[in-house]
């Protein structure tokens, strides 16, 4: 056990938590997030890293399109695995899960156009149809 996370459920820096539970990269990303007042802390805005955090306290903050709201269950000891920093919190609103063939709202990144197999990419003898077809239509 660190200092931060004692025995009798005692309290951790805020900053540290969220990123011992993984939400964020890096202490600074949290950090950063805190500084900007994006996240409350049991329904108070926080500025403040160093604020403490313990268990029963419930987050609220942005994370990419969703607003995250998560119950602390466990101080952290460390950063270990996903799993591991999975039980560290309950999620109250869970982010939706995203429908396959659908694109990533995090990253705004457009799926490629499906096209039918073999049909590769148009020939001279296309392009000029669309040519002619384009000067018709104007």
């Amino acid at each position: 056990m660190t200092e931060d996370a004692g025995e009798g459920g005692g309290a951790q820096r805020l900053d540290k938590w969220l990123w011992c539970a993984r939400f964020f990269k890096s202490r600074n990303l949290a950090h950063t997030l805190l500084a900007a007042g994006r996240l409350r802390l049991s329904g108070t805005v926080v500025t403040k890293a160093h604020q403490k955090v313990k268990p029963g306290d419930v987050l609220t903050f942005p994370q990419g399109l969703h607003v995250r709201v998560v119950k602390v269950l466990v101080l952290a000891t460390r950063r270990g695995p996903a799993a591991e920093a999975q039980t560290l919190y309950e999620d109250l609103a869970p982010v939706p899960e995203r429908k396959s063939g659908q694109a990533d709202p995090d990253t705004f990144e457009a799926i490629a156009p499906a096209r039918d197999r073999g049909a590769g990419r148009p020939t001279k003898k296309d392009r000029r149809a669309v040519d002619r077809f384009n000067l018709d239509e104007g």
